[in-house]
């Protein structure tokens, strides 16, 4: 395939069949790693980067106003690029779709007895704070008003939760403290 063939966006990659080389269904020697390589290592540094610029933005500004950082916007767009051009390289050259930029965590299977409830070990807490000032302007909500709001969302997130699968067993909403959960009690709604 040569640069006349490729549409703009598809970025080299053939929708109808692969007649080259790396596409066949042969075994292929001799490939040079080299650019794979380079590649690799330039990942690899961008990373070294992120963690670097990551540390001392976060070091100068909260976690939501370092998200949105331009410097680490830059960088992760960098780290994003190099990806995708690692891809086109293991793609081009060994014809492998390779899915390496998605995130999975590890999560433990549950035990061969069968037993689909969580156990005390498995289960984890999950935070969602807001810091929320009063209302602009002539309105009817006061302050008491919020904590409504978050519960009903609460009530929300936690029926999703459900149904998408996950086991729910303690949920509550609070204002001033974070809410507190017995770790050994299986209990309902806070």
């Amino acid at each position: 395939m040569n640069n006349d063939d490729m549409t703009s966006g598809d970025h080299g990659h053939d929708d109808h069949g692969h007649a080259d080389a790396a596409h066949s269904p042969e075994p292929l020697p001799d490939v040079d790693a080299a650019a794979l390589h380079a590649t690799v290592d330039d990942i690899a540094a961008a990373l070294h980067e992120y963690v670097v610029t990551a540390t001392g933005v976060r070091a100068e500004f909260g976690a939501h106003e370092a998200d949105e950082d331009p410097r680490i916007l830059s960088v992760e767009s960098r780290v994003s690029t190099l990806n995708a051009t690692f891809y086109d390289l293991v793609h081009g050259r060994l014809g492998i779709h390779s899915d390496l930029t998605g995130m999975t965590w590890d999560d433990e299977a549950h035990d061969d007895a069968g037993d689909d409830e969580a156990h005390d070990d498995e289960l984890e807490t999950f935070h969602l704070g807001f810091v929320v000032g009063p209302p602009v302007g002539t309105t009817d909500l006061s302050m008491d008003s919020v904590l409504g709001i978050v519960d009903a969302s609460g009530e929300e997130i936690a029926q999703r939760l459900i149904d998408s699968g996950f086991e729910v067993s303690e949920w509550g909403t609070s204002r001033g403290i974070p809410v507190l959960f017995d770790e050994h009690d299986d209990g309902g709604d806070e």
